[in-house]
């Protein structure tokens, strides 16, 4: 065997060698990285800004704004793409807002560096005035496409929609409220027009989709689910085309587990909420890569401070 053939053998079967003691390198992970984005959210807090009474009762030590500080500072810390959301009525529950009217709550939830919220039907309970005045105290966004506020003390206060950047996501979050009439005294919400929340969530989805939004998130107060024909999450679900996520309130369901339906297009349309009284912080991991596009990897809910008994 001539020389350089068996120096080219060599070379190659050393080479082959090495290769094989290297660490097994998944080319389609490389290829196809994904991103994670951690959705954190709650609903109905209703001025709870201290824990649940020590007092025997089923929730006693649970909630407070501290204990929720906490924990999403922690999540904060280990997550790189967090949002912060809130579903409405923010308001009324404590002496805390018959007191100070809601200005705590809306400077506690600055603190904690919510994102975006939505209003209830109680954050009306001191009147538009009221809203607005707290807002004063807000860094994060009031979100509300099916009320017009024109002529009244809201107006210009609210936005329909924001879209939000994380890594190289785009977010698209909406607000849809729920009817005032027969809910809400008529001069707590005065010349507020009520839209029909389909029709507008539809619009305002596909119209996020077209701006490039990889998530359509919907901060909802319609409600869960009802016997009646009432629009509810439910329903608003079924009949989407574009809504990735409903993010509830109104109801008060602790949710075991997100739920899933079938909207217009065939597809999944995620709805979750976590009960009331800041009881509970919603967390919900999607996983975002070209190849496979968007799924939700992780979803549960994290019991804010410490449950003392059963």
């Amino acid at each position: 065997m001539p020389s350089n053939r068996r120096s080219f053998i060599k070379e190659t079967g050393a080479a082959l060698l090495a290769t094989s003691l290297l660490p097994s390198v998944d080319l389609a992970a490389m290829a196809d990285p994904v991103q994670k984005l951690t959705i954190l959210h709650t609903n109905d807090v209703h001025s709870r800004l201290d824990p649940f009474p020590m007092d025997g009762s089923r929730n006693q030590g649970l909630g407070g704004v501290s204990a929720r500080s906490a924990l999403i500072s922690l999540i904060r810390q280990e997550e790189e793409h967090v949002l912060l959301l809130d579903a409405g009525d923010i308001f009324q529950g404590t002496p805390y807002f018959n007191i100070y009217k809601g200005e705590p709550e809306i400077k506690a939830m600055t603190a904690m560096q919510y994102d975006a919220a939505t209003m209830g039907n109680h954050d009306f309970d001191l009147g538009m005035e009221n809203f607005a005045t707290q807002l004063k105290h807000a860094s994060f966004p009031i979100l509300l496409s099916n009320y017009d506020f024109s002529g009244t003390e809201l107006e210009g206060k609210t936005r329909p929609y924001k879209i939000f950047k994380k890594g190289s996501l785009q977010i698209g979050v909406f607000g849809i409220g729920i009817e005032l009439k027969g809910l809400v005294p008529d001069n707590l919400y005065g010349k507020t027009v009520y839209q029909d929340p389909i029709t507008v969530a539809n619009t305002t989805a596909t119209m996020l989709k077209k701006k490039g939004c990889d998530l359509v998130i919907c901060l909802s107060h319609l409600g869960d689910r009802y016997t009646d024909n009432k629009v509810s999450d439910e329903v608003l679900a079924k009949e989407s085309y574009d809504i990735d996520l409903i993010i509830g309130g109104h109801t008060h369901r602790f949710f075991e587990e997100p739920r899933k339906y079938t909207n217009k297009k065939g597809g999944d349309t995620v709805v979750n909420q976590v009960g009331f009284g800041g009881i509970q912080l919603g967390r919900l991991e999607y996983h975002f890569s070209h190849l496979a596009g968007k799924k939700l990897a992780k979803a549960h809910t994290v019991v804010v401070g410490k449950k003392t008994r059963e």
